[in-house]
């Protein structure tokens, strides 16, 4: 499979080359390309000085925007596979392998990087949230998904040409919940994920709570209005 690894970036500068020098030094057999998502520090700068494969976008379009046109250079670019792939370190590209298997071999539409296979799930209120997301999701769908808020995502040709021909796919829990729905597949990998070393997540306590709140709403009702996958 022709895979291209997305690295959606917004004010990475202080992880970025980490993240992509460690792609090339050591899994060279996947390409990759970094979206910068109108970042106001040197995000940019730090891509074209080493010659990194860089979209630049001129504004903050957010995850959704930056996601969408990774997904349609793939689609253009005929891969097969693109794996969402966060800029701050926290993700291993050592389980991309891991994550191929399931698609390859049996034609998965979507692979999620779980932190929670066969690992419990601390008791926290980001937890509460995420078993929230993940008891709505089994509730509309019948399909239970541990780890509902990993941004680690393993896509195929189908959910990538959705993604670039139309604009209401966000890459969070409520649009998988409605691919689902409308008969993509879905399985979940055991993966590790390590600490941001630098940087901040635009995600505080406040925008956590809200974050939450619009997912279950819009995984209950909003998903219920949407046009299903011809």
């Amino acid at each position: 499979m022709r895979l291209l690894i997305v690295i959606p970036a917004y004010n990475e500068a202080a992880n970025i080359k980490r993240v992509v020098d460690n792609l090339i030094e050591n899994f060279s057999q996947y390409d990759y390309i970094v979206v910068n998502d109108g970042s106001k520090d040197d995000t940019a700068a730090i891509c074209r000085k080493n010659n990194y494969n860089l979209l630049d976008l001129s504004n903050n379009l957010g995850l959704t925007g930056a996601v969408q046109a990774g997904m349609r250079y793939a689609y253009q670019n005929n891969y097969d596979a693109v794996l969402q792939f966060d800029g701050d370190g926290q993700h291993r590209p050592e389980y991309i392998k891991e994550l191929l298997r399931p698609m390859e071999e049996n034609n998965v539409d979507i692979v999620i990087g779980s932190r929670f296979v066969s690992e419990k799930k601390p008791k926290t209120l980001r937890m509460l949230g995420n078993n929230l997301i993940a008891g709505l999701i089994k509730l509309t769908t019948g399909k239970y998904i541990k780890d509902t808020t990993s941004g680690m995502r393993l896509y195929g040709r189908r959910v990538i040409e959705e993604f670039s021909r139309n604009i209401n796919y966000a890459p969070e829990p409520d649009t998988i919940s409605y691919l689902i729905k409308s008969g993509m597949t879905v399985e979940e990998v055991q993966v590790v994920m390590d600490e941001r070393i630098a940087g901040e997540s635009y995600l505080n306590f406040t925008k956590s709570v809200k974050y939450m709140i619009l997912q279950c709403f819009s995984i209950v009702f909003i998903q219920a209005f949407r046009r299903r996958v011809k």
